[in-house]
């Protein structure tokens, strides 16, 4: 058994040392996608270089000494206080290794920390469990949440390539352009993390944080939330989908038609059974996470929807709950549409075990915003 370990360990270490290649290996960083995080590789490979070095020089000399200097062969000890040369040696050389390190590590974070010049800024707002996203200089703004589907996590379905790493609105950025990131919190600390970036920053709730990242090559890069905020903090993706600039022109175009397809859906009047089929979407999307898929919540902190005052109660104030909150129930005024409102409030009254019968018209949301 003991030698099964050291074999283990030994082809773990040997692995790690040979495969200097930024292959996809559980032992490395991940493949980079900016300079930032090309530095951050370098740094990271140097100073494992120098921690190397180090071991082997120092554990080299005292294997060297205690081996030729050994009681066995008749050696005494020398018996002194102090050595002024070997002290002064062994205080210059460690702090010039430590400056060696610290020259490169400053110049990357200086620049990491350099959000001048940004060719767009995006603001990301930390929320349980889920992002949202606005593009400042497009007027674009959307909500991403995780869509790996319930029965992979419930293990009644085998898990997906990107399990946990896929949401349904990635963001989308161009090719070869600074983007800054306007990183806060709606509720509690998130953190913002896409190793392939060499990004991570933590959302704070009443601060804003600045990182930035370019990268040059089209692809999909993803990361997660890095501050444990709640039961759902694994349930937080970040995907990023780096594109030539004339599709991203394009992506932001169909994003804008889409807000506009939204508002001109408020100003119509919907059927009952319409609402409620929508409301399922936008329930699933965003309230199961607390109140269950099948409205019975996770007393007391989450309360269950179905024979609850709140749902079967007067639908004004269902509405008022929905678009302000209240304790841990947060606002959904800014992170649903009036068409989204109306709906997922007309499904929590008319499904989940309720039936009261009423429904709720987006005009109607509008108008009590």
């Amino acid at each position: 058994m003991n030698k099964r370990i050291i074999l283990s360990l030994g082809t773990v270490i040997l692995s790690s040392i040979v495969n200097t290649a930024q292959a996809d290996y559980a032992l490395n960083l991940k493949t980079p996608a900016t300079e930032i995080a090309g530095q951050i590789y370098d740094l990271h490979i140097l100073i494992l270089w120098v921690c190397l070095a180090i071991f082997v020089v120092v554990f080299g000399f005292m294997f060297y000494a205690l081996y030729k200097h050994r009681k066995s062969v008749g050696h005494q000890a020398l018996q002194f206080h102090d050595h002024k040369v070997l002290e002064i040696v062994w205080t210059i050389i460690p702090a010039l290794i430590l400056i060696g390190m610290a020259y490169p590590a400053t110049k990357t974070i200086i620049a990491m920390k350099d959000t001048t010049a940004a060719d767009m800024s995006i603001k990301a707002t930390g929320h349980q469990w889920k992002w949202e996203y606005e593009y400042l200089d497009q007027g674009v703004r959307f909500i991403s949440t995780l869509a790996t589907p319930q029965d992979q996590i419930d293990g009644k379905a085998e898990k997906g390539e990107h399990y946990l790493l896929e949401v349904d609105n990635p963001i989308a950025v161009p090719i070869g352009k600074k983007v800054r990131v306007l990183l806060t919190a709606a509720d509690v600390i998130h953190a913002w993390w896409v190793p392939e970036f060499g990004v991570k920053q933590d959302a704070i709730p009443g601060f804003i944080k600045e990182v930035w990242f370019r990268v040059d090559k089209p692809g999909t890069y993803r990361g997660q939330c890095a501050e444990l905020c709640g039961k759902n903090h694994g349930f937080m993706p970040i995907v990023v989908e780096a594109m030539p600039e004339d599709k991203y022109n394009e992506w932001i175009a169909s994003k804008k038609a889409a807000a506009t397809a939204a508002a001109a859906g408020a100003d119509k009047e919907w059927t009952k059974e319409d609402l409620v089929a929508n409301g399922k979407a936008v329930y699933e999307k965003n309230c199961a996470v607390c109140h269950q898929a099948n409205g019975q919540g996770l007393p007391p902190a989450f309360p269950a929807l179905t024979g609850s005052k709140v749902a079967t109660g007067p639908i004004k104030d269902h509405l008022d709950r929905v678009l302000n909150g209240k304790n841990v129930m947060p606002s959904w005024k800014a992170l649903l549409n009036d068409v989204e409102i109306a709906s997922v409030i007309t499904y929590e009254r008319n499904a989940l075990g309720n039936s009261v019968g009423d429904m709720l018209q987006p005009a109607q949301v509008k108008a009590a915003r």
